[in-house]
């Protein structure tokens, strides 16, 4: 038999071993194989964003982002513009501006472009979990995040957009944490939804991704080319009420109906934003990442004919298609939603046999690689000056230029950011500039279906800031009274 003493020193000594299990456990989850993909899936998305700070709408994001931080104020009417003065006008993704300019309040640009950073990381390590819930095999689970980052690398830049497809990833993963293991998480959608709509518009594809989850519960029994599944009544009946209390949720805005009806907007009444802006056309055969599109679809047929997916995830991935069939910029949505069902395609070696050490020394040389690549603001400024006309600005304000200015497209954004003394033509917002017209008459002029000098002259233009290599570069030294008054690499100035 034991001794007191020794009873007392073995009762006292299990819970420092207890404390020390825990501590191992908590360091192989941390140095796991899963772990070290994850790093080098997060790398790989910050490598990508730190050099996108070339979005032209960032820049007038900011500003909105600064006026309701300092005023506590929605904008309703444009402040920016000559052309659309005091117009009815919404910032229909207020909650996303006002944490950019947080970001660069704290960390300038570079606070920036770690809000980039870490709102694109949590995308793919969102859609790496769901691969990984999926399948249980790390490999997989990282092409898996590797296919969603080919089809949202493009859209991989500072902007609000970012936050609209961070919640549909965090919608998918919580629809399939209900589905497979309690019906209590569902409970975090509605608070989601009511974030969701003050960041982006595109919580309209998150109502319609709760819906369809909804309506395949009912559909029971087996069916020819889709592998059957059982839904829960109670997560049925839960679905039902978490879909009402969405809806209501995207209500909880200070803008009310009209942020609500924005998306709506867009797509049957914003006809000459969606007929001219770039990233609402169809992909298009000439680039290679249609081909990749192309492919991920013919995949999926190919897992329907082995009846490896569930006629939820066949209506998923049909939404997901026909979106970005129309859209360039839904390709983004499309790689989050289909990634986990490609993923059923689950070649690779599972790798139960851990290596802690190899893949601590992965983990530290990802976090060397990120701290290492990071830029510094001086690197950051020269990106900003090969998109934006920084010093074609400086050159305004020395020559003291003034009068109503025709500015590029692109440029109005860092011209509202740089220069808010000065109204721009046109700038990003192009719902604004579509339900006055501008943009019309605008792209009319850009492409020469006109004659130049109507539009100069409706709004008495004093000088014109363009694209060194625009098509109206060349025609504008011939018009009477107008000259060239300075040139860089990126930009000209013309004035009268």
């Amino acid at each position: 038999m034991l001794s007191m003493t020794e009873s007392t020193c073995t009762t006292e000594a299990l819970p420092d071993s207890s404390r020390l299990g825990r501590r191992t456990s908590l360091l192989r989850r941390i140095f796991s194989y899963p772990a070290a993909l994850a790093a080098g899936l997060v790398t790989v998305t910050v490598l990508t964003a730190v050099g996108r700070l070339d979005d032209p709408d960032v820049w007038w994001h900011l500003r909105v982002g600064e006026i309701i931080w300092k005023t506590h104020v929605l904008p309703s009417s444009d402040l920016f513009s000559f052309t659309a003065k005091d117009h009815s006008w919404i910032a229909h993704e207020w909650l996303s501006e006002v944490t950019l300019y947080a970001a660069y309040r704290v960390g300038g640009y570079r606070g920036l472009v770690l809000w980039a950073c870490i709102a694109g990381a949590l995308i793919y390590l969102i859609v790496y979990l769901l691969c990984w819930r999926m399948t249980k095999n790390a490999l997989v689970s990282l092409r898996g995040g590797m296919i969603a980052f080919c089809f949202g690398s493009v859209g991989l830049s500072t902007r609000p957009l970012l936050l609209g497809h961070l919640c549909l990833a965090a919608e998918i993963l919580i629809l399939e944490l209900a589905r497979t293991r309690h019906v209590r998480w569902l409970w975090l959608l509605p608070p989601i939804f009511t974030v969701w709509v003050n960041c982006h518009g595109s919580y309209v594809v998150g109502i319609a991704v709760l819906a369809l989850y909804f309506g395949c519960s009912f559909l029971k029994g087996h069916y020819s080319l889709f592998v059957s599944e059982e839904w829960d009544p109670r997560l049925r009946r839960t679905l039902a009420g978490m879909l009402a209390l969405c809806t209501a949720a995207v209500f909880v805005n200070p803008i009310g109906f009209r942020l609500v009806l924005y998306p709506f907007d867009v797509l049957f009444r914003q006809k000459t934003n969606v007929g001219a802006i770039e990233e609402w056309f169809p992909p298009s055969l000439s680039e290679a990442n249609t081909f990749v599109l192309l492919a991920a679809m013919g995949g999926i047929l190919v897992l329907i004919m082995l009846r490896r997916l569930s006629i939820r995830e066949v209506a998923l991935a049909c939404m997901a298609s026909g979106m970005a069939l129309q859209h360039r910029r839904m390709v983004f949505l499309f790689g989050i939603i289909t990634a986990p069902i490609l993923s059923h395609y689950g070649w690779g070696r599972a790798g139960k046999r851990e290596h802690p050490l190899a893949n601590a020394a992965i983990i530290s040389c990802c976090l060397i690689v990120l701290i290492w690549a990071f830029p510094d603001n001086t690197a950051l400024e020269a990106q900003i000056q090969r998109a934006s006309p920084v010093k074609a600005v400086q050159y305004i304000r020395q020559a003291h230029l003034s009068g109503p200015m025709l500015n590029e497209f692109q440029f109005g954004g860092y011209l509202i950011w740089r220069m808010p003394e000065t109204k721009v033509f046109i700038d990003g917002r192009t719902d604004l500039f579509d339900w006055t017209g501008v943009m019309s008459e605008y792209l009319r002029w850009a492409s020469l279906q006109e004659d130049p000098a109507l539009l100069l002259n409706k709004y008495h233009i004093k000088f014109c800031l363009l694209y060194r290599h625009a098509p109206l570069a060349r025609v504008i030294p011939y018009l009477p009274g107008w000259k060239e008054v300075y040139a860089d690499d990126l930009a000209v100035i013309f004035a009268r």
